[in-house]
């Protein structure tokens, strides 16, 4: 992990389908300065799941202020939200 500069954090959403949560999420990141590089989602029953990738300056924005943002917004939104540095994520599912 680098000690600023561009970070690349792994986001994973899940919850009851609703309008919004795609929103409510995408524009916090944007509002923090974080950029999506690639998002997944799909349904499964009345389930939404949605795994973004995102960069981060973690000069601007620290991983744990993300990550308190998120955990705001999840529960405004009904979701369950986890954000985490792209290497933990990596190493934890490592086979």
């Amino acid at each position: 992990m680098s000690q600023g500069g561009l970070e690349r954090i792994v986001i994973t959403v899940i919850g009851k389908d609703r309008i919004g949560i795609v929103a409510g999420i995408s524009s916090l990141l944007a509002s923090m300065g974080a950029n999506i590089v690639d998002l997944s989602s799909t349904q499964m029953r009345d389930l939404f799941v949605m795994v973004l990738l995102a960069e981060i300056d973690s000069s601007r924005t620290p991983l744990v202020k993300l990550q308190e943002a998120l955990k705001e917004k999840a529960e405004e939104l009904g979701v369950q939200v986890v954000a985490q540095h792209e290497d933990i994520f990596k190493y934890m599912h490592r086979i």
